[in-house]
């Protein structure tokens, strides 16, 4: 058994067209896998070979592998998957949603389902329902992301992928958010930021966002943004390696304010810039602008 066959360094998300595929392929780009989307079926057996005689140049891979591939190129991954060591060459994550959910993303997105010639929206779900349920039975982990944001998707990919490998993501999301839009449910540590100076009662501010050089310059001038920020900064480096070391692989630090634009986006950036210069692998999201 090779090295790579014990790790099991290639990750094959499939599942149902908008169920966030792509997104936890980004995801796993993010944890310096290389990535390959809408990968033909039958292309997957020659993929494992090149990971098999390179395991050095390719420790980590995902590919995605859907419906697009057509029922020949499903058939074949079913073929490889079962002919496979179960769990030693490679895991398979199938993703999936309520139809209503999957109708509803289409239909706001105006994406184009590709089987939507078979009979429209509905009739296409359900067929690609049905044409992927080998697939998914042969899972090695499913996610339904019928009520999962982007982001707490991105964050379920990271900790379970990282268990599928044995690895930990050893790193730090920084996400802002709106208070009045509701806190987010998977937030290890969350701060407050609504004590702070507010841009928003500056007319020439309320449009831009914390990540506006104007608004950083208006904040920084403030003693008590600037101490609120600092002692935040020490507070998280200083607790960092402990809960690490409390097998936490990945700490997620949330900060709000009133609407999320002014002074939770610019807490989370200039702490991310921080963690970053001192090493720390990590990501910044901000809720709020990124819908």
């Amino acid at each position: 058994m090779t090295a790579g066959e014990k790790k099991s360094p290639l990750v094959i998300i499939s599942g149902l067209s908008g169920s966030g595929k792509s997104v936890a392929l980004n995801a796993l780009e993010d944890l310096s896998y290389y990535c390959v989307d809408n990968l033909p079926g039958g292309l997957l057996s020659g993929l494992l070979d090149e990971i098999r005689a390179q395991p050095e140049r390719y420790p980590k891979v995902a590919v995605g592998i859907d419906a697009r591939t057509g029922p020949d190129g499903l058939e074949r991954l079913v073929m490889l998957l079962d002919s496979l060591p179960r769990g030693k060459s490679a895991r398979l994550l199938f993703m999936e949603a309520s139809s209503a959910v999957l109708i509803r993303r289409f239909s706001e997105t105006r994406r184009r389902h590709p089987l939507a010639a078979q009979g429209g929206l509905e009739a296409a779900v359900k067929s690609e329902r049905q044409l992927m349920e080998p697939i998914r039975e042969r899972a090695d982990w499913t996610i339904d992301t019928s009520e999962t944001n982007i982001h707490q998707l991105r964050r379920l990919v990271w900790r379970n992928i990282a268990g599928v490998d044995g690895e930990a993501v050893q790193g730090v999301v920084l996400e802002s958010f709106a208070f009045k839009r509701g806190v987010p449910r998977d937030a290890d540590m969350m701060f407050d930021a609504r004590c702070l100076p507010n841009p928003h009662w500056e007319p020439a501010l309320r449009a831009r966002t914390g990540l506006d050089p104007d608004v950083a310059e208006y904040l920084e001038s403030s003693e008590r943004v600037r101490a609120f920020r600092d002692e935040l900064l020490d507070l998280i480096q200083r607790w960092l390696p402990a809960l690490m070391e409390d097998q936490r692989a990945l700490l997620t630090v949330a900060i709000g304010c009133t609407g999320g634009q002014h002074r939770s986006v610019y807490l989370a950036d200039a702490l991310g810039r921080a963690l970053k210069e001192a090493g720390w692998p990590v990501t910044v999201t901000h809720r709020e602008l990124d819908k």
